[in-house]
């Protein structure tokens, strides 16, 4: 593994920790200035660390087998593999199967360079959190069919699917993406009040 490739999988791996530390941290200040400071700065960070999961992701599906360089004929293979492990799932057929492979990978790419960026952070947090959530509802779908398959997710080990995977990426993944949201949400009421007329004293007020 790359050093970038195992930054980025640290990071999607423990990023929840400094997310939920951070939304502690903003409930416990009192003054609102201090507190919309502190906000924005870890919105910043909650960025870089949800979106590094979705890179971490895309990452463990497109990187190379051992003993391969990357390249076009590698990833090939990488995605052939993906192919398969969405397959495992037996909810789509074979063409379908073929194509979500081919574009999941991409659009977790998109996605999570997306979330770095921190442009209009407010829908893509949300939808971050609902393509997790979508992935939490296709592995108890599938553990609630009996099916021993591995998860496909690419960030971690790769784990079989069941309550220790849906466990997982509701606390690891799906948590930070809501309080990602939430709190973006939260710091864009917080500037629309104070942006509000009834913030502003009038001039008649002031004298």
């Amino acid at each position: 593994m790359t050093l970038l490739g195992s930054i980025l999988q640290w990071l999607a791996w423990w990023g929840y920790c400094f997310v939920a530390a951070g939304a502690i941290v903003v409930l416990c200040i009192r003054n609102r200035e201090k507190r919309r400071g502190v906000l924005r700065l870890l919105l910043v960070l909650g960025g870089v660390l949800v979106g590094s999961i979705f890179l971490a992701a895309a990452y463990g599906k497109m990187k190379p087998f051992p003993g391969f360089p990357w390249g076009w004929g590698s990833l090939k293979i990488s995605i052939t593999y993906f192919v398969m492990q969405v397959e495992s799932y037996e909810i789509l057929s074979p063409a379908a199967s073929n194509l979500v492979a081919h574009v999941l990978p991409f659009f977790e790419l998109f996605l999570g360079l997306w979330l770095v960026s921190g442009i209009a952070r407010r829908s893509s947090s949300v939808l971050a959190s609902l393509v997790f959530f979508c992935f939490m509802a296709l592995i108890t779908y599938a553990w609630l069919r009996g099916l021993k398959i591995k998860c496909g997710c690419g960030v971690g080990p790769d784990e079989e699917t069941g309550p220790g995977a849906v466990l997982r990426d509701g606390v690891r993944f799906f948590l930070p993406s809501m309080l990602l949201a939430i709190g973006s949400f939260y710091e864009r009421r917080i500037r629309a009040t104070e942006l509000s007329p009834a913030a502003v004293p009038s001039a008649a007020h002031a004298d």
